[in-house]
């Protein structure tokens, strides 16, 4: 199992990553486990994945919109935003649609190329786990929330503005 950050802490990695699948046994090896599944998977496979899966939460791309699941996101455990590159910003705004808007309150997990430096950045948006890249030392991570005492603007964490804050 890989550690990743959850709650601004190093916990072990318990779910499970599907890249695809196809056939009728494409989750007999996953059984009774917790599996992210990506949003192709959930669209066309998901009482099937349902039925053997022990969990399952869903991941996006950065290209992807919510329409499709925002109607069901409280079914989900999991939601993952994949970051394909780190400098593609487009999951920050999906995950704070997330949870303002959508009113998610379940673990928005930041994976693929996520990096140190966007941690705190990534958590005023509503994230609260991060998968990091495997040159990421997790434990050196950790301190990356503690780089700002206080935000100007309002975040998913706290939304009220610093001049409303006296």
């Amino acid at each position: 199992m890989t550690s990743l950050i959850r709650n601004r802490n190093a916990v072990p990695n318990e779910w499970a990553l599907l890249q695809s699948a196809s056939g009728p046994d494409a989750f007999s090896a996953l059984r009774g486990r917790k599996v992210l599944l990506p949003l192709e998977l959930i669209l066309s496979d998901e009482d099937e994945a349902r039925a053997q899966l022990g969990a399952i939460g869903v991941w996006l791309d950065s290209h992807q919109d919510l329409a499709s699941i925002e109607n069901r996101i409280a079914d989900f455990q999991l939601i993952a935003l994949n970051f394909p590159v780190f400098s593609d910003g487009r999951p920050f705004s999906l995950a704070r649609r997330l949870r303002l808007e959508l009113g998610f309150t379940g673990e928005i997990r930041a994976i693929g190329d996520v990096l140190r430096d966007q941690l705190c950045f990534l958590e005023r948006c509503g994230f609260n786990s991060f998968a990091l890249r495997s040159d990421q030392d997790v434990d050196e991570c950790l301190s990356a929330f503690d780089d700002f005492s206080s935000t100007y603007t309002a975040t998913a964490l706290n939304q009220e503005p610093i001049f409303r804050r006296r």
